[in-house]
């Protein structure tokens, strides 16, 4: 006979409760495993989770789902191709330093560096390895008729174009085109850039164009945008405003589809003094057809800034600058 049927009765309620908790659980188990959509819906869920989660006490495991979702998050950016033509000065390395630094902060980021030299440096190469932002290292040396134009102050020489070809013809050699989705970027070693540039660059649908600060003798050069249509209308800059695209290098990115399907579309050295962006750009769009970004193109997330060449005296053997 049961003597405790009090005893007894609290005991099967307690496994009563911990088989429904159970049970529970693996239900909210099986739904998170077969969630592949709605990444909106548990943003909001994980952003009430970060708003309380002093008082949660969130578990390991809480904490853990909270990484997962903002990794999922970043999962729905397109990857950013920066190209970057680079060459060896004393400045070099703090170049690419900071713009290595800015890199670190955004996600879904693949640089490529083309070095102007015949094989890679180990600079460079130490850098990309320190840096941990996923990139591919290649090189491209400038044409001899380009580099001697250097003696002639007088002559202009056009800076980069063998670099910038040669990273077009890697992401047309390696990705395919309606498989592999992304926004091209031409990003130089000598400028400065907001992580909110890259955030306007993800928005790209065709070709995005945003103002660069600090070009061609005004504080910015900026596409004109009428505020009713949203259209460009024309460009205030400080040299040959009236060119197609009268936009900096840095004022500008190509979605990637364009890039692979257009395999014409490089840089020459036959393109006139100035012309380059204006000419690649004539290959993918129109005035009428460009995305005005950066708040239409009311906004400053990227400067020209060229770093003053230092004047060195001396060098300090085995130390790298």
């Amino acid at each position: 006979m049961d003597r405790n049927p009090s005893f007894n009765h609290k005991m099967k309620s307690k496994k009563l409760g911990f088989y429904l908790l159970l049970f529970l659980g693996i239900i909210v188990l099986w739904k998170l495993s077969v969630i592949e959509s709605g990444i909106d819906k548990l943003q909001i869920f994980k952003e009430a989770l970060d708003l309380h989660k002093d008082k949660l006490h969130l578990t390991e495991q809480q904490v853990l789902l909270l990484q997962q979702l903002e990794a999922d998050k970043h999962k729905q950016l397109p990857i950013i191709y920066c190209i970057t033509p680079t060459y060896w000065r004393y400045v070099q390395k703090a170049e690419l330093t900071r713009i290595s630094q800015t890199l670190k902060l955004v996600p879904n980021i693949h640089w490529i560096i083309i070095e102007d030299a015949t094989e890679k440096s180990d600079l460079v190469r130490n850098l990309i390895s320190e840096s941990k932002v996923i990139t591919t290292h290649l090189v491209a040396q400038t044409a001899l008729f380009e580099k001697l134009k250097d003696k002639n102050p007088k002559v202009r020489r056009h800076r980069g174009v063998e670099q910038r070809n040669t990273a077009l013809k890697w992401l047309r050699d390696n990705l395919v085109l309606g498989k592999d989705k992304g926004v091209v970027y031409f990003m130089d070693d000598d400028n400065t850039y907001s992580i909110k540039v890259f955030e306007e660059i993800a928005k790209v649908k065709r070709v995005g164009v945003w103002p660069v600060g600090l070009v061609g003798g005004l504080n910015a050069e900026v596409p004109l945008v009428d505020q009713n249509t949203g259209k460009i209308t024309g460009y205030k800059s400080g040299w040959l405003p009236n060119r197609p695209f009268a936009i900096d290098m840095a004022g500008f990115a190509i979605n990637l589809d364009l890039i692979l399907a257009k395999k014409d579309a490089n840089f020459s050295y036959q393109m006139a003094k100035g012309m380059q962006e204006s000419e690649f750009l004539s290959y993918f769009t129109t005035k009428d057809e460009l995305e005005p970004l950066a708040d239409l193109c009311t906004k400053v997330y990227v400067w020209h800034t060229r770093t003053e060449t230092p004047k060195i005296s001396g060098t300090i053997p085995n130390i790298e600058v």
